[in-house]
């Protein structure tokens, strides 16, 4: 095996471009080439390549998105598109595809193995870190820095006129921006995919009621996971707002998550995914995910990363719902005292 080639997949996530670094860097210290292909599955089908030498990526690490481009491309799907790209790779020679990406892009993964005899490995790239089998995915602390930094902006307005702000974080179907960004923020309340049950509108109208008696020059931040609410969070901040009698303002944060430098955390953890993933290919390793689980590298067998469901750390979660409690409860004895 003497080339590998690379894609970066779906929603571009901060940290990518390290691990593209990491990949040519540690193939180059093993006498093998490496071509990426830009725009992800749909740039094999239509062969855009270009060559990744060690002196394109001097200054790439630092930087967010992806030099590779990607795209969503779900004609992959579509056995006859799938096998296009198998003929496209035969045709460069390519022993071996990195694919750096979240759980649609293991997806197509594991179904152009059934084209394809060629080695593929996964490197979890999302910032929703919804991928089981790896305790944290590249992009997402990024992502939660960049979500907890607006808050803290929001917040310092809302204090200033005692506002009650609905901001909404991305996560897709899953809680893991929403939990941290919340803990990180100080949020007075949370709503996230995974609590059992979900608070419900009168649940939350009638907190902010308390909030609003107990201290009524303070601000109010409920953290909301997108896709959550029906009507998205303009309709949940118009209901709370007609439930409480208190202008309730939406603030969905949106692709500024996605965009920025990568911070420390997922610069090291890129480039420790983007080696090993060389490392694999070197061992023989095949459709697998390269993660890592309590400080260690491991290898994920690839279905199994979109098949299971990754749980959140359940004492997050009780670490946010027992703050916000606190607000309430130590306000409840100081009226009762």
């Amino acid at each position: 095996m003497e080339k590998i080639a690379v894609i970066t997949s779906g929603g571009d996530a901060p940290g990518m471009n390290a691990c593209i670094r990491a990949i040519v860097m540690t193939a180059d210290q093993n006498d093998l080439e490496v071509i990426g292909f830009g725009h992800g599955y749909r740039g094999i089908v239509e062969d855009l390549n270009q060559p990744l030498r060690p002196n394109d990526m001097r200054l790439v690490s630092q930087r967010g998105g992806t030099i590779l481009l990607s795209s969503r491309f779900p004609e992959f799907k579509q056995d006859k598109i799938a096998k296009q790209a198998a003929t496209v790779l035969d045709q460069h020679g390519v022993g071996a595809l990195i694919v750096i990406g979240g759980d649609g892009s293991f997806r197509g993964a594991s179904h152009l193995a059934r084209f394809w005899q060629g080695q593929i490995i996964g490197i979890p790239g999302t910032i929703d870190n919804d991928l089981a089998g790896t305790d944290t995915t590249i992009g997402f602390a990024t992502a939660v820095d960049t979500a907890m930094e607006a808050i803290d902006r929001i917040r310092e307005t809302a204090e200033a006129m005692a506002r009650v702000f609905l901001i909404e974080v991305m996560g897709r179907h899953a809680g893991f921006i929403g939990l941290h960004a919340a803990i990180a923020g100080s949020a007075e309340a949370m709503l996230v995919p995974e609590l059992e049950p979900q608070p419900k509108l009168a649940d939350l109208a009638d907190n902010i009621r308390r909030a609003r008696k107990a201290y009524p020059d303070s601000s109010y931040i409920i953290v909301v996971s997108e896709n959550l609410w029906p009507g998205g969070i303009d309709e949940l901040s118009r209901a709370l707002g007609q439930a409480t009698g208190v202008t309730c303002h939406a603030a969905p944060l949106g692709h500024i998550q996605r965009g920025g430098r990568p911070n420390a955390q997922d610069r090291i953890l890129s480039m420790q995914l983007g080696q090993s993933a060389v490392h694999a290919i070197l061992d023989g390793s095949r459709t697998v995910m390269i993660g890592i689980e309590q400080g260690h590298v491991v290898q994920v067998p690839l279905h199994l990363t979109f098949q299971r469901d990754k749980p959140l750390d359940q004492r997050l979660v009780d670490l946010q719902l027992g703050l916000q409690q606190i607000n309430f409860a130590s306000n409840d004895a100081r009226e009762s005292a």
